[in-house]
């Protein structure tokens, strides 16, 4: 396995990669880093060449600066490692950046693998809306470590809190995590349109996995995608909630490698 920086304009982009074979990219969640792939690193590796890296802004990349989009990011990392097209797998705002890259830049994208993804121009819930604000309220008043507890106590964690292993892994990201986003203006360029209203135009072979235990605002989304997208199944997973691929890794595991031999 090879863990290196990529160096691009006003950025840095830590990444890992291992395995020979089709590439697959895995993109992360709010708040957490590359890490939350553990799960899958080494089973996916024995058959593929997987690369992850810690978004701009979270782990041990570098913080936005200046106005810079996601998909560049990837696009730029992707052509270096020569790794298109490639099966993107993305879980929460890893699926919405996933969406965003196939929307612009279809033939660099094989498949797609959107877990729990969230997704640009859906009208969030007012329940949603109200936790967020907790969180950025208590950021924007210096309390980052009560900022981080609300967003570990989160409902969409419940799942994930039962099981201690998973727990201890979220819990070693988010010390990680400076926190940056709920008390400054993110200057990701975001698409216009949002995903949601074009959805019909992505015509990439598409996974959608939910957990069961999901938050309604996800499963929302899962279905409209489900709907929406010409190419998209969406298959559930049970007992399992929003990181699905930590908390059910084996069922994970088995649907996201059928898909990426369909595909």
């Amino acid at each position: 396995m090879t863990s290196e920086q990529f160096e691009r304009p006003g950025s840095r982009l830590k990444y890992e990669m291992a395995g020979e074979g089709d590439p697959v990219v895995f993109l992360h969640g709010f708040g957490l880093d590359a890490a939350m792939w553990e799960p899958q690193w080494s089973t996916f590796a024995a058959s593929h060449r997987v690369i992850r890296y810690d978004l701009r802004g979270y782990g041990a990349s570098s913080m936005p600066q200046t106005a810079y989009s996601h998909v560049d990011d990837y696009l730029a990392l992707s052509e270096f490692l020569r790794a298109r097209p490639a099966h993107i797998v993305g879980l929460s705002m890893g699926g919405r950046f996933a969406l965003r890259i196939a929307a612009q830049e279809p033939m660099a994208v094989r498949s797609l693998t959107l877990v729990n993804t969230a997704l640009d121009g859906h009208a969030w819930s007012k329940e949603w809306l109200q936790r967020w604000a907790q969180m950025t309220q208590a950021a924007r008043q210096n309390d980052i470590f009560g900022a981080k507890q609300f967003w570990f106590q989160h409902p969409l964690f419940d799942s994930a809190r039962a099981q201690p292993a998973v727990a201890a892994a979220l819990q070693e990201m988010l010390a990680r995590y400076s926190g940056w986003h709920w008390w400054q203006q993110d200057p990701d360029v975001t698409p216009t349109p949002p995903s949601a209203e074009i959805l019909a135009s992505i015509a990439v072979p598409t996974l959608m996995i939910v957990g069961e235990l999901d938050l309604p605002d996800f499963q929302n989304i899962a279905q409209r995608i489900a709907a929406d997208m010409p190419q998209a199944t969406l298959r559930t997973i049970p007992k399992a909630g929003h990181m699905a691929n930590m908390e059910a890794r084996h069922e994970f595991n088995e649907l996201v490698l059928e898909h990426l031999r369909r595909s």
